[in-house]
């Protein structure tokens, strides 16, 4: 039978955590009820209690609220429930977790959540689902539910949503529970992609796979990058294809896929060997046309779809990236190996497309290899990075730079 735990400010939001615990009973589910309220008593009688989180914060409920600070009392009871949530989890009491909440309630509980391995089930009926969801996502695979009313009390709609909600953790939490990962001894590799890089991603995975590798990809969305680089710091990866460096672009122009300043980092600082492109560097990206900000209206723009705005690079801005690039791959402890397509660095980059600059591309390569390390190789191929050639190319030499990496190669 799955565990669910339930962590949240049972103060204010009592009656509907009961109305969920019932609905996860009634499913077959046991559960446990944390309670992360501050405010006053709760409203109904919780597993794990406000007292019990506090301390494992390192304070005490009477402490807080003392101090009557709201936010500090939020930030200090998600360092508590984050380290009851961990706990209950490698007790092997955690099969799914769930939280209802508004911004305060989102923030604490979904802070547990990020600490817990990605694939535990977690689910967050939160207010701020439909807005700016960063913040309380990360890099973590948090579903989120939208509740449409605010979790203000029982009524047909939000019973309804509730009750969906708890079926939703309750399969998911099933699942979890019976899912045997298979055994395999296939090394990870971690690559980027970008719809207009695809080809190239497609063609690169297939030849690792047939060489023996599994290869998680990786949509360079900033969130995306973000993932990968928290995979790599992890332990998690074998070497990484970073062929789509597009969020670098983001990062330095102001486009909204930025996956921040550390970017094409982790690799290097971990030693893991890493075979880097340029892909889609010859783009900013920015929601729906209306939305790019106004000193960028002159520029060349590109409407990718109805909700995506692609804005081309600059031969000065391309320059910097080149620099940029250098500059973090010359910090890397592990080998190394730069690819550049000469003839086009995304599917609308080559001839005849709407983002073809030559001069540009040129910028980026040149200011590259100029401050590049001498001892970093550089493979320049006559091609587009969507040719299947440069594609396999790179991926055979990431195979090599790991074999060569692992004493006896990592299937000895």
């Amino acid at each position: 039978m799955p565990t669910v735990v339930l962590v949240g400010t049972l103060d204010t939001k009592g009656a509907e955590y009961g109305y969920v615990r019932d609905r996860l009973r009634a499913a077959g589910c046991e559960v446990i009820l944390v309670d992360a309220g501050v405010l006053g008593e709760p409203l109904i009688t919780p597993d794990i209690s406000r007292a019990e989180v506090a301390r494992a914060a390192g304070t005490t409920i009477e402490a807080l609220v003392a101090q009557a600070d709201r936010g500090t009392a939020i930030e200090t009871m998600a360092r508590g429930a984050t380290q009851i949530v961990r706990t209950l989890f490698q007790q092997g009491k955690l099969h799914g977790i769930l939280g209802l909440g508004g911004s305060g309630g989102s923030a604490l509980v979904t802070a547990a959540m990020r600490a817990l391995p990605i694939g535990v089930p977690k689910l967050m009926v939160s207010t701020l689902a439909a807005g700016d969801t960063r913040p309380y996502i990360g890099v973590s695979d948090i579903a989120l539910l939208y509740p449409v009313v605010d979790i203000a009390g029982l009524n047909r709609l939000s019973e309804q949503i509730l009750a969906n909600a708890a079926g939703a953790i309750a399969g998911m939490a099933q699942a979890y529970e019976q899912y045997r990962p298979p055994q395999t001894a296939k090394p990870l590799i971690g690559a980027t992609m970008f719809g207009v890089t695809t080809p190239c991603v497609t063609a690169a995975r297939q030849r690792l796979e047939e060489l023996g590798y599994e290869v998680l990809v990786f949509h360079a969305t900033g969130t995306g990058g973000r993932a990968m680089e928290a995979l790599v710091t992890g332990g998690f990866l074998a070497g990484v294809l970073d062929i789509t460096t597009t969020e670098l672009a983001d990062e330095l122009v102001g486009g909204v896929l930025s996956a921040g300043p550390e970017r094409l980092e982790a690799a290097g600082a971990m030693g893991i060997p890493q075979v880097v492109s340029l892909g889609a560097l010859d783009m900013v990206n920015f929601g729906p046309i209306d939305t790019v900000p106004e000193r960028f209206r002159h520029r060349r723009l590109y409407k990718h779809n109805p909700t995506v705005t692609l804005m081309r690079t600059t031969p000065e801005e391309c320059a910097e990236l080149g620099r940029i690039i250098a500059q973090k791959l010359n910090q890397a402890r592990g080998p190394v190996v730069v690819f550049i397509p000469k003839r086009g660095v995304s599917a609308i980059a080559t001839e005849g497309g709407p983002f073809y600059d030559p001069d540009a591309d040129q910028a980026l390569f040149t200011a590259l290899k100029a401050h590049l390390r001498p001892d970093i190789p550089v493979e320049e191929w006559d091609t587009d990075i969507n040719d299947p050639a440069f594609a396999r190319a790179m991926a055979e030499r990431l195979a090599a730079l790991i074999e060569a990496q692992a004493p006896g190669g990592w299937r000895a």
